[in-house]
């Protein structure tokens, strides 16, 4: 099922037909391949990606637990 949830997209061949999928929505093998597929050769621009999409897909992981009060942490929040 994917749920576009992150809103960080890769085009990925399913089924034989090319697909825009989010990252979340990959499977791992999918996930090893388009980011073994960004690579390059420029190691400061590799990192620079991945560090853009580190910070998309943390702001969109905050965002939803924001938006359905969601707390892992086991604690209450004093604020």
């Amino acid at each position: 099922m994917n749920r576009n949830l992150d809103g960080v997209y890769f085009r990925v061949e399913r089924n034989g037909k090319w697909c825009n999928v989010c990252f979340s929505d990959l499977c791992e093998a999918e996930m090893t391949l388009v980011l073994d597929r960004w690579w390059h050769g420029d190691k400061d621009e590799y990192i620079k990606a991945l560090r853009r999409m580190c910070i998309m897909l943390g702001k969109r992981i905050r965002e939803i637990g924001d938006t359905y009060n969601i707390d892992l942490s086991g604690e209450e929040d004093d604020e």
